[in-house]
């Protein structure tokens, strides 16, 4: 039996391409804010609302959004007003969230096998309700793309988007309710432990790849497809637990741009050389290895000028030239 007869895989893979796409466009965020860890925070608020579900008989995607929300904007309107700073904030996202989460579970009668799937994401365990939080994801991926220019702003330099008239206050919880979003529908693929990897991974990969914040958000979220539904596609044939898998293939090609991040890094050197070099004025300077004048290139550099021969700059320095 083929993999796409299964509806259960249909499913998990609609999902996953769902997690790839918005996790890394929301992660562009956050890692530019320097909160790479804020995914792993609001994971820990999310199982509290898996636990909410188990408790009431609801159904757990929903209820771990709407905690998951409460959470991350009651943790940055803390952090707004001076009551709690950035690391205070995430140490109760963390430990306050995952306390609740397994509290409940436990009295509602449920072990620590229940909570596993949402912790770690399971293939089978995506069901036709769950695929209805693709509305959800539609939404964050319009916001994170149709506002980009103003959360890139306030992630850059907030208090430069502040005295620009930017609503600072607005975009940063913007910027939370979405990671929020985010987290509680990763959980059936990725799983909460592990979907602030797909965040962050992606995005460090894409900076290793391109340069400028436009190119490298879709970089990003191509690269977080792909993985994705890689990871989702290899699971299902190693048996392996899904969010382990994609996060493994995504650490691995994270890897393997390193060398390419070095090679392009050289190339924009030269390039940048190159674009020195064509502010060069072709000019006469006699050169006492030559017996007449001729042009050597003249290069700008600092106070003076040096003039290229053989691939060497000279400069003049009295009747004569020194190597620079």
């Amino acid at each position: 039996m083929g993999m796409l007869a299964l509806d259960f895989m249909v499913r998990a893979l609609i999902a996953g391409a769902l997690t790839g796409v918005m996790a890394p466009a929301v992660g562009t965020y956050i890692v530019q804010r320097r909160l790479s860890l804020l995914g792993d925070g609001l994971g820990h608020v999310a199982i509290a609302g898996v636990g909410l579900a188990l408790l009431t008989g609801r159904a757990p995607v929903p209820i771990a959004i709407a905690v998951t929300v409460v959470g991350a904007v009651a943790i940055e309107l803390l952090r707004q007003s001076g009551r709690a700073s950035g690391d205070v904030g995430l140490a109760i996202l963390f430990y306050g969230g995952l306390a609740s989460g397994v509290l409940m579970a436990g009295l509602a009668g449920q072990g620590a096998g229940t909570l596993s799937q949402y912790l770690f994401g399971s293939l089978t365990s995506v069901s036709n309700p769950d695929l209805a939080a693709v509305v959800m994801a539609v939404v964050v991926l319009i916001t994170a793309l149709g506002l980009s220019p103003q959360l890139f702003a306030v992630c850059a330099d907030e208090d430069y988007a502040r005295a620009q008239g930017l609503p600072t206050r607005a975009l940063n919880l913007i910027i939370v309710i979405m990671a929020a979003v985010t987290v509680a529908i990763s959980m059936r693929t990725v799983g909460l432990l592990l979907v602030s990897a797909l965040m962050v991974v992606p995005v460090a990969t894409s900076q290793n790849l391109v340069l400028g914040f436009r190119r490298g958000l879709a970089t990003a979220m191509g690269l977080g497809l792909i993985l994705a539904l890689a990871g989702v596609v290899a699971s299902y044939y190693l048996d392996t637990a899904t969010g382990a898998t994609i996060v493994v293939l995504g650490v691995i090609v994270f890897v393997g741009t390193l060398p390419v991040n070095s090679v392009l890094e050289r190339h924009r050197r030269a390039n940048r050389l190159e674009a020195d070099e064509e502010r060069i004025f072709e000019r006469a300077e006699p050169h006492d290895s030559f017996s007449d004048a001729h042009l050597h290139p003249a290069v700008l550099h600092g106070d003076h000028v040096d003039y290229l021969h053989d691939g060497h700059r000279h400069a003049p320095h009295g009747d004569h030239f020194d190597e620079h």
